[in-house]
């Protein structure tokens, strides 16, 4: 209930990061730098230098329905035009990487306005995944009553339905700006543990797991003091 709470935009398996830490990966001995994902051309990519991100991972037994994590007015939106890989969790490393060359639908929502989240300038991009032909914009203020695409300057609402994956799976990525959230410790914790073997514990030479997530379930809050925390 809280307006400033960020949440989950779909059922998914979430891994948590920083982009302070994260500046390049090579994947299949290719770099993929994190502006990728966004597309070169956004003029909105330097607002999440040093930013968190978060990678919500749809297996195919998912709902595949996409929602808004914030509230907040569009200030852009648009398509990037790409190859389809699998959304294999190995090749997920820290925030879906591999997905650059994927198609994706990119939204850049401004929180801080009046009846926004106030968490800052968030990127939500929707990833096209092995299987999955289309992303569906069916914007949807009540229900899933009168779908439409979202435009710039139009105030969307937290929790309501923003997008369709076909059928398969697929995957979300957000964009923080530095300093405007928190994660929720709960997450955070879970990610950290010692006591589980993953793929991504293999991959990165430490401990980094996946946790269940239910839409519109808390995944971060507005961090109040806006100080620098590494998770």
């Amino acid at each position: 209930p809280s307006p400033t709470a960020v949440t989950a935009p779909a059922d998914a398996r979430v891994l948590l990061g920083s982009l302070a830490q994260t500046s390049a990966l090579f994947i299949k001995d290719k770099a993929f730098a994190p502006a990728e994902l966004l597309g070169l051309s956004c003029p909105w990519r330097q607002r999440f230098t040093d930013g968190d991100f978060a990678v919500f991972r749809l297996t195919p037994d998912k709902y595949h329905y996409n929602h808004l994590p914030v509230s907040g007015r569009v200030l852009d939106t648009y398509t990037i035009d790409g190859q389809f890989h699998s959304c294999n969790p190995a090749a997920l490393v820290a925030m879906a990487s591999l997905y650059a060359k994927n198609r994706r639908a990119v939204t850049i929502i401004d929180t801080d306005v009046p009846g926004g989240s106030q968490v800052g300038v968030v990127a939500m991009i929707e990833v096209v995944a092995l299987m999955i032909g289309d992303i569906t914009q069916a914007y949807s203020s009540e229900r899933y009553d009168n779908p439409q695409e979202l435009r710039p300057d139009k105030f969307v609402f937290k929790g309501c339905p923003k997008s369709l994956f076909r059928p398969g799976s697929s995957t979300d990525v957000l964009f923080f700006e530095a300093g405007r959230i928190r994660f929720a410790e709960d997450l955070v914790g879970n990610s950290q543990r010692q006591d589980v073997l993953s793929r991504y514990s293999h991959n990165f030479g430490k401990s980094l797991v996946e946790t269940d997530v239910l839409v519109r379930s808390t995944i971060a809050t507005r961090r109040i003091d806006n100080s620098q925390e590494s998770i």
